[in-house]
């Protein structure tokens, strides 16, 4: 009887240590979210000009680095607070880009109501469900890795039809990060709500960039 109750005692201590890192982190995106589209508003509005491949990856990596050694303290939050604002800057001038274009608002309000379905809609499944999605983890790892050097090589060789190709993959290789990302919070996988949020706003962030990217082609533009 003892062990039954000891058990039970642990396994109601697991339930709540899971809720309180879920609250949290779905707290702090929603902050990240909302700082990151003030910068992106800011950038806009001064006209900013996008700083670069170069600058974007070491500022993206640079502060992911600082925020993933901090992550267990508070200046984990400042360094959150740093990347996901720093990700809203080069983000302005890309839209700014976008809304100039004749039908540019339809592009992006298409493309920010198709990463609030996709997201809501993975991020509820797998909450509901309680499906155990980490065999996804090797194989979202390696196709994150390429397409992350075909983009790059998209980029420097000039490749239109490379570059669409790679936001496709990147579509579905950021949904079910959604997916594997949620599971592993549900699961106890992940037991520190920064990196959840880091990890989580990631994938918004590229899934809506690459929605715009094929809406934008898909439009002609």
């Amino acid at each position: 009887m003892a062990n039954r109750i000891a058990t039970m005692n642990r396994t109601e201590a697991s339930v709540l240590s899971t809720n309180k890192v879920i609250r949290n982190t779905y707290i702090l995106l929603s902050m990240t979210l909302a700082f990151s589209a003030l910068t992106a508003g800011i950038s806009m509005a001064m006209g900013l000009p996008h700083p670069g491949i170069i600058i974007t990856l070491v500022g993206y990596f640079g502060l992911l680095f600082l925020t993933t050694k901090f992550r267990d303290s508070a200046m984990g939050l400042v360094f959150v607070f740093a990347l996901t604002g720093f990700m809203g800057y080069t983000l302005g001038p890309i839209l700014s880009m976008y809304l100039n274009l004749p039908n540019g608002h339809q592009i992006v309000m298409q493309a920010l109501g198709g990463t609030a379905a996709i997201f809501l809609g993975l991020s509820g499944y797998a909450l509901t469900t309680r499906k155990d999605f980490s065999f996804m983890g090797g194989f979202l790892m390696v196709g994150i890795l390429v397409a992350f050097l075909a983009g790059l090589g998209a980029i420097f060789f000039e490749m239109p039809g490379l570059s669409l190709a790679v936001s496709a993959m990147f579509v579905l290789l950021m949904s079910g990060l959604i997916l594997w990302e949620t599971s592993n919070i549900i699961h106890g996988g992940e037991t520190n709500y920064i990196m959840a949020t880091v990890t989580l706003y990631v994938s918004i962030y590229n899934l809506f960039t690459s929605l715009l990217h094929l809406l934008g082609v898909f439009n002609n533009e």
